[in-house]
């Protein structure tokens, strides 16, 4: 490192699963993800309406929750693995399915339906996460169970007339993935390299000198879920390490936010005051809030 230590912040415990929706049973997510112990629960996928309230996905039993008055509820449930998760304009929510592809959920109606599940008749390596441009087009990232040891993950783009580009097919685990306030920019996780890279967005999709913005320290598991605020500074949820890195537009780290129960901060949203940043502790079926000062 050739900066000054970031400054740790303090976390502290938002909302968690509740009991009576904590299911403690083996599943296929499990035997593939946790080696077959059970698991009760898996949080991640955080984002807001436009009203503020937070929804949040459990992967391995395919359930979508919203908060409400008396904490989390499911509001809809279906066969797949829901991972990463925006609200549409028009209160829809477009989810990455590991299972399944792009999926939109109605949250009143409880309805999933698909997106996109193929292109050109070949299935995805395993979605991960999306994130949304003003224009309508969805940038979302496709792991799988790609690493170091096969960098074949790969980002795609999804425009709203149907056109699909391949914007990057050499990655080792992409998996969060955001933009920056312009919109000029996307930023990508790199789980396994332990990189977020960057890169230009073009109409044509043509993408040249994808450049590392930031490293997080080597561990059991890499950066994970992305955030931008609207300073341009970017926060990396790193479950190896139990916290979420905040960088600024330069990439010089500035923060540590530490994890008040566990190590699985998987991923965050901004809050609407623009400085408190919801993060999901997955393995605890927790919500954590944090407050970053301003620039």
């Amino acid at each position: 490192m050739w900066f000054s230590p970031p400054v740790e912040l303090p976390s502290r415990v938002y909302a968690r699963m509740p009991d009576a929706l904590r299911r403690m049973e083996r599943s296929e997510w499990a035997d593939a993800n946790r080696a077959g112990a059970p698991v009760d629960c898996f949080l991640e996928g955080p984002c807001l309406d436009a009203t503020g309230r937070l929804y949040v996905v459990d992967i391995p039993y395919g359930r979508i929750l919203r908060e409400g008055g008396d904490g989390l509820e499911v509001v809809a449930e279906y066969n797949g693995w829901p991972n990463g998760m925006k609200v549409l304009g028009d209160g829809m929510l477009l989810i990455a399915d590991y299972r399944n592809g792009l999926m939109r959920v109605d949250p009143e109606a409880g309805v999933a339906s698909p997106v996109l599940g193929t292109v050109m008749s070949e299935s995805f390596k395993g979605l991960n996460d999306l994130t949304l441009q003003r224009d309508g087009a969805v940038l979302f990232t496709d792991q799988g169970q790609t690493g170091m040891q096969d960098p074949t993950g790969r980002v795609w783009r999804l425009g709203p007339d149907g056109r699909i580009d391949r914007l990057l097919s050499t990655c080792p685990s992409p998996n969060g993935v955001v933009l920056n306030s312009a919109q000029t920019h996307a930023y990508v996780a790199m789980t396994r390299s332990c990189e977020v890279w960057r890169f230009l967005l073009r109409a044509d999709a043509v993408v040249a000198k994808a450049q590392c913005f930031a490293r997080v320290p080597a561990g059991i598991s890499g950066p994970d879920g992305l955030a931008m605020d609207a300073h341009d500074r970017l926060y990396i949820c790193n479950p190896g390490h139990g916290c979420v890195w905040v960088v600024d537009a330069h990439g010089v780290p500035r923060y540590r936010i530490v994890s008040a129960t566990g190590r699985s901060t998987t991923n965050c949203v901004l809050a609407p005051d623009g400085r408190s940043v919801l993060i999901t502790e997955s393995a605890t079926g927790t919500i954590l809030i944090a407050e970053v000062p301003a620039p």
